[in-house]
């Protein structure tokens, strides 16, 4: 079961346990973040992948998780780079924490082995619960909250924790992830606003990789 967000990441390790030969379940989170748009490219995939796509009603939460640039309309979205002290902004706090929590259940219930998501080496100096520290923390107590009730063997993976967004581009070039069809941007225009600390860091990663970026950018280099 693979947290999916329809952004590059979580959509690259979907992709890349469907070439290992898992069968792969897809949840999202409607939490009435601003760029809700990406669950349709979420959907997308999933039916690329012919794979069951859930989309879990977290929309009464997130009306409470106030002071983030994903949830309150009031705080804008800062522009810049991924590292800059604005990009705390797009915090929501716990927002992992609740998002694994609700898969792990659902995985236990439906006898998934794993869940799996997509944090990487780039989140861990703005997101704390994208950090090792946190998974390894919450691995074990998923496994103690559902012992006994899991399949033998049941484990959580955050298989790109130690790769770089560049890194992420170059495995999904091998596995066949139409880029094209990823959202990242977290000002849910018509295209990838090109600013936002999520679109330079997506930019920087193609760059980087040496793969030919497919994302249209309202501003700047792209298709």
């Amino acid at each position: 079961m693979v947290i999916a967000s329809g952004g590059l990441d979580s959509t690259t390790v979907a992709y890349w346990l469907a070439s290992l030969g898992s069968r792969v379940t897809l949840l999202s989170f409607d939490y009435g973040q601003r760029h809700r748009k990406e669950l349709d490219y979420a959907r997308a995939v999933g039916e690329l992948l012919d794979a069951s796509h859930e989309v879990v009603d977290l929309t009464s939460v997130g009306r409470l998780l106030g002071g983030s640039a994903l949830t309150d309309t009031a705080v804008q979205v800062p522009d810049g780079h991924y590292s800059d002290q604005s990009m705390r902004a797009t915090v929501v706090p716990n927002r992992n924490m609740i998002m694994l929590s609700v898969a792990v259940g659902v995985a236990v219930a439906a006898g998934a082995d794993a869940v799996a998501f997509g944090a990487h080496a780039g989140d861990h100096p703005i997101y704390p619960d994208c950090r090792g520290e946190f998974f390894d923390q919450f691995a074990e107590t998923a496994r103690a909250a559902t012992d006994g009730f899991h399949v033998e063997g049941f484990d959580l993976i955050a298989p790109f924790l130690a790769l770089t967004k560049a890194d992420i581009v170059t495995v999904g070039g091998q596995v066949g992830v139409p880029f094209e069809r990823t959202w990242s941007c977290y000002k849910g225009g018509r295209v990838h606003c090109g600013t936002c600390g999520t679109c330079i860091e997506r930019r920087e990663a193609f760059e980087v990789a040496g793969v030919e970026d497919p994302t249209e950018y309202a501003t700047g280099a792209g298709r």
